[in-house]
């Protein structure tokens, strides 16, 4: 057999990462990145394998609908590398304009090999004869399984949101899980502003523009691998969502204070924190993964912060030593992350069965951390998903009993909560996400 050719090559590396992810073993982001640098691919390569890759997670259901009604073998019969190899097929044939149909079909056929090549040829030769076909208006279905179909979100979710949000906004969140997530910034203002980022920014070659309404944020354009520009290397700016930003804001930590972050991994809210602390004051950055906490110590260093210290804790577990401690506690809880799915797109295959012990555990958290506040100070819940379950019940259900706590309103831009609640839908400029604000009585 001669030598693997390089647009193959690429190809059979998205196959690999797809087969792993799938069976469990890594997240999608930790994935890409270690794959690309196992293979050393060029920035060319790299792109096409990360548009592959997300982009055949990010479309399965709708990839393997099209494969079952063109396969002579049920979908669950087809050997699992084979059925990879369709659907990175497939996702070209299909999602990928600069692509030519030969080159899709006859990589697909090589990595197949001699025994399921011609199986592979002969489904993806069909989908060519008629792709129109399987366009959504014309697949025969309706309500959320077509949503399902033209999306590739999973009817349930569909099913939960619409509950939760309306038709119209379970649409609207499915639609944008589909959408290229933008990189947003958060510049580091003990050091720069947001003008002079911008700057260093477009001389490098970055395409950047600000985001009005979120005062130190910088959402970049098209560019290479964010951790490698130099602002961001070099502790400019981070990376953090504008949602994650107005959550700190919304906690509004203030010079001098004593601030808790419950969940702190891998540290934005807690670095954003004493960027607007003005580094002095204390913030303890806890978290129950202490292999993750290494991240909190080196981000604080390189952005040139003093005044976090780590610490190794589960939030469900109750400190007597930091009782009536804090000005101000910030719980961003583990949660189902279906505000993210743009930027963690296996997150729509997850067994939603996973997602029913959360609410218990958030309870516990915020519960727990509610008596670090002293009297009078600030308690911030959040998440970064959008399920009432986990959002407006879990807030309703502690305030129910602490009658100490009550609700606060804050605005940001057109943002502004309701009872002290703000739901922030996915959007061009932000993930979905949850913030509610408490206050503990004097």
């Amino acid at each position: 057999m001669g030598m693997t050719k390089p647009d193959t090559k690429v190809r059979a590396a998205a196959v690999n990462s797809l087969i792993r992810t799938f069976n469990g073993s890594k997240f999608s982001n930790l994935e890409l990145d270690s794959s690309i640098k196992k293979h050393g691919f060029s920035e060319k390569d790299a792109a096409f394998f990360t548009a592959l890759y997300y982009g055949v997670i990010e479309r399965r259901i709708t990839l393997d609908a099209i494969i079952s009604g063109l396969s002579s073998r049920p979908a669950d019969r087809i050997d699992q590398r084979v059925m990879e190899i369709m659907r990175v097929g497939l996702y070209q044939l299909r999602y990928m304009d600069r692509v030519p149909d030969y080159a899709a079909v006859s990589t697909s056929v090589e990595m197949a090999g001699k025994s399921a090549g011609q199986y592979v040829n002969a489904v993806l030769r069909a989908y060519l004869r008629d792709p129109g076909r399987f366009d959504p208006g014309k697949v025969g279905l309706s309500g959320n399984a077509l949503l399902s179909y033209r999306y590739s979100v999973p009817e349930w979710m569909l099913g939960s949101w619409t509950e939760d949000y309306g038709r119209k906004a379970a649409e609207s969140i499915a639609a944008l899980a589909c959408s290229k997530p933008c990189v947003t910034l958060r510049t580091n203002t003990l050091v720069t502003d947001r003008d002079s980022l911008m700057a260093e920014l477009r001389s490098a070659g970055a395409e950047c523009r600000e985001i009005e309404w979120c005062g130190e944020a910088v959402r970049l354009g098209s560019s290479g691998p964010v951790g490698e520009m130099a602002p961001v290397s070099e502790g400019r700016a981070f990376v953090q969502d504008c949602a994650s930003q107005l959550c700190v804001k919304a906690l509004s930590p203030q010079p001098g204070e004593t601030v808790l972050d419950v969940c702190a991994c891998p540290g934005g809210k807690s670095f954003s924190a004493a960027m607007l602390m003005e580094n002095r004051g204390r913030i303890i950055s806890s978290d129950i993964h202490g292999n993750k906490l290494s991240l909190v110590s080196e981000g604080a260093a390189r952005l040139r912060i003093g005044i976090i210290e780590t610490r190794l804790q589960d939030a469900r577990e109750y400190d007597p030593g930091l009782v009536s401690s804090a000005d101000r506690v910030i719980c961003d809880v583990p949660c189902s992350g279906l505000g993210v799915i743009a930027k963690k797109p296996e997150i729509r295959y997850k067994d939603r069965d996973e997602f029913a012990r959360l609410p218990s555990i958030q309870e516990q958290i915020l519960e727990t951390s509610s008596r670090y506040v002293k009297p009078g100070g600030t308690l911030v819940y959040s998440t970064c998903t959008l399920r009432r379950r986990e959002n407006d019940e879990v807030v309703e259900e502690f305030l129910s009993k602490a009658r100490d706590f009550k609700p606060f309103d804050f605005s940001f831009g057109s943002y502004s909560s309701s009872g002290g609640r703000l739901t922030i839908f996915p959007s061009e400029t932000t993930d979905g996400f949850f913030i509610a604000g408490m206050k503990r009585a004097n």
